[in-house]
Formats: structure tokens, C-alpha cells, sequence
């Protein structure tokens, strides 16, 4: 190992280079020295890396304001490692039709993209380019290099960044159904954080299989004042009909009415894991 790279902190985030995912690595970690940044082809690789500590951190993201939960992260992180969610942060979503500029709209065939950016621009593929077969591929980056690979009549929905990255031209822009279109990403490690300006927690629970058992824990936040910011049910892997639920509030585990909350709800869950308590940045 050469001696630049023995104190270099290794940030994994949802490759390749190009996605909204590295925008905002880059945008998280921006004044933070000897960091190198690492893609992966899928969200699992990255979480099973930070789990295995083959990098300090990484950044997924967790949910987009039109599609919703993404449910590898939220699955993965209750079922299958243990790692606390450091940071948020949210940004906007603008997705470009981008190609090589030889090849006018009623001439595409093809329209690469990663699913939920497929989804997202629905109406606006229907109305431009009704005839074009539709390939979903891992990502809106992936999207773009496959495009940039082969000159022909075909597109890929992707991030400028990627355009500039692979040598294709912004064919038309801002393209998504819903121009307030949000993503929300996390931050991920093996360490808690500590206490800042405007925080948020993340637990998921599940509860007994009796009538009023999930008012009767989600009732504790009301008594203890906490709002509550999400709740979102997830089959528990175990059996039909039965389910886990992921939960977000506001404040910090280090404040003493949320603590307490957090202990008289341990007691009446039958599964209970604590995700993380973390500042949000926007």
C-alpha cells in the first residue's frame, strides 16, 4: 500500500460514475480530505462492503418523493446488517433525455433508464417517443455508459453529470412527469452520530399479534410529545400477514424525553433495532 493511501477513507456509493448517488457523495463530503470514492453496481454490494467494513461509508438512498420507499435499503438495513444511518440529505430530482444528438426523437428505438427513472417520466416517453422499447438497467448512469457504447437510435434517462462523464448530449431536460420530484439519501456506517442542529431516528419494530398492540406503541410518542415523520409497514420475512415497522421521528436519542420513549418501546415490541440517530442536511 502506497503511504497516500494509508490513511485514505474509503466512500462507497451506487455506481457507475454519474448517478444522483455520487452527486451526492461528492456534495456530502466535499471539504473532507483523503477520501476516495468507490462505485457498485447494486445497493446490496454496497451495504454488505460497509457492513464487512471494506469501506468507511456509504450513500443509498432511501426514498423518492413520487415512488416511495426504496425497499432494498429499508429491508437490508433491518434485516441484514448492522449499520446506523449517519446523515441524511435530500435533493432535487431533473432527469435529461440524453443521446447522441445525430439521431432525432421520432428516430429512437430504445430508452434505457434504471426503473424508478423509467417510472418517473412516464407520461412524458408516452407523449415523445410512444413506439421505443423500454430497457431497465441498474442504474440511470449504467443507462448512459451503455448508450455512449454504440452509436445508434436509442437514449438513456440519466444526470448531467453522467452526460458530461460519457461524451452524450442533453437531448431535452427537466424530462420527469412531477417537477417536484425529491430523493431522499442516507449516509451509512458502523458508528452512531452525535447530536446536531436538526436530527432524526430511525427504528423499526414489530409488535404482538393482538388487537391494539401498534396504538398502543406508536401512542408512546404522543405522550412523550415526539412527531412522528414516517411510518412504513414491510413484510417480516417470517410469515404472510405479519410485519415489521420503520419508523421515523424527530430528535436525537441523546435528548431525555426521546430516550425515554425509546426504552418504554424496547419493552413492548418483540422485535426492536434502533437504525440510527442523525442530522439532515437539504
Amino acid at each position: 500500500m502506497k503511504e497516500s493511501e494509508k490513511n485514505m477513507i474509503y466512500i462507497g456509493y451506487l455506481g457507475p460514475k454519474g448517478t444522483f448517488t455520487e452527486q451526492v457523495a461528492l456534495s456530502y463530503f466535499k471539504d473532507k480530505k483523503d477520501y476516495k470514492f468507490i462505485p457498485f453496481p447494486t445497493i446490496q454490494d454496497l451495504l454488505l462492503a460497509a457492513d464487512k467494513q471494506d469501506i468507511t461509508r456509504g450513500v443509498v438512498p432511501i426514498e423518492n418523493s413520487i415512488e416511495g420507499a426504496v425497499n432494498t435499503t429499508v429491508d437490508m438495513l433491518t434485516f441484514e446488517v448492522d449499520l446506523k444511518i449517519q446523515a441524511e440529505m435530500i435533493i432535487p430530482i431533473g432527469h435529461n433525455l440524453i443521446g447522441h444528438k445525430s439521431f432525432k426523437l421520432e428516430d429512437i428505438k430504445e430508452v434505457l433508464s434504471h426503473p424508478q427513472a423509467i417510472a418517473q417520466c412516464r407520461n412524458y416517453l408516452h407523449g415523445k417517443i410512444p413506439g421505443a422499447n423500454v430497457v431497465f438497467t441498474s442504474s440511470t448512469a449504467e443507462a448512459v455508459r451503455e448508450v455512449s457504447s454504440t452509436v445508434g437510435p436509442r437514449v438513456a434517462i440519466g444526470t448531467v453529470l453522467a452526460a458530461n462523464n460519457y461524451g452524450l448530449d442533453i437531448l431535452d431536460s427537466d424530462i420527469q412527469d412531477q417537477k417536484q420530484n425529491e430523493t431522499r439519501f442516507v449516509i451509512i456506517g458502523k458508528e452512531s452520530m452525535q447530536r446536531g442542529k436538526s436530527c432524526k431516528t430511525t427504528l423499526v419494530f414489530s409488535t404482538g399479534n393482538k388487537p391494539g398492540e401498534l396504538y398502543r406503541v406508536l401512542n408512546i410518542f404522543s405522550l412523550w410529545d415526539i412527531n412522528m415523520t414516517k411510518i412504513l409497514s414491510r413484510p417480516s420475512k417470517n410469515k404472510l400477514g405479519e410485519y415489521v415497522f420503520f419508523i421515523e421521528v424527530e430528535g436525537h436519542v441523546e435528548e431525555e424525553d426521546l430516550k425515554d420513549a425509546l426504552i418504554m418501546i424496547r419493552k413492548k415490541t418483540s422485535f426492536f433495532k434502533l437504525l440510527g440517530s442523525y442530522e439532515v442536511f437539504e
